[in-house]
């Protein structure tokens, strides 16, 4: 056992010292997200499916993939394009889904953006003067997608 364990330390602190790629990678991207005034919604799914646990960050899945994930689930509106930006309702909808969010009577029977939005401002996860039909920046997603996963 000794020498299981010996053998597993040098490994341990080259991983600590040299770090894992990935994290370079989701610094960088959290950076590009920070910077946009508006998300596009395969944006928005790919960081909430990867924070909901719904799709595993080492996959390297792309944007698209994850957008297609969503959508084959209910969890955006038929009518919304990936590339298009995403408003706050959708949003809603899609972190309310992935988190699996109770909501109120009318969430429970309906499920339809609007009360996913509302089921979202109750819980304080959207916060300030908001409209469920404004765009989403990168910073208002992390913003709420951190709350969410809390």
């Amino acid at each position: 056992m000794k020498k299981r364990t010996a053998l597993t330390l040098p490994f341990i602190i080259c991983y600590l010292v040299f770090g894992n790629p990935l994290n370079a990678q989701t610094a960088d991207r959290i950076e590009r997200l920070l910077e946009q005034e508006t998300v596009s919604c395969q944006e928005a799914a790919l960081l909430t499916l990867e924070a909901s646990g719904q799709l595993d960050p080492a996959n390297n899945t792309n944007a698209e993939d994850a957008f297609i994930f969503a959508r084959e689930r209910g969890w955006l509106p038929a009518n919304v394009k990936g590339s298009s930006a995403v408003n706050l309702k959708d949003l809603s909808f899609l972190i309310a889904q992935a988190f699996g969010i109770k909501g109120g009577l009318f969430y429970t029977i309906f499920k339809t953006p609007h009360y996913a939005y509302r089921t979202l401002v109750y819980y304080n996860i959207i916060q300030g003067r908001t409209d469920p039909l404004m765009h989403v920046s990168g910073e208002l997603l992390l913003f709420t997608v951190n709350r969410a996963a809390n």
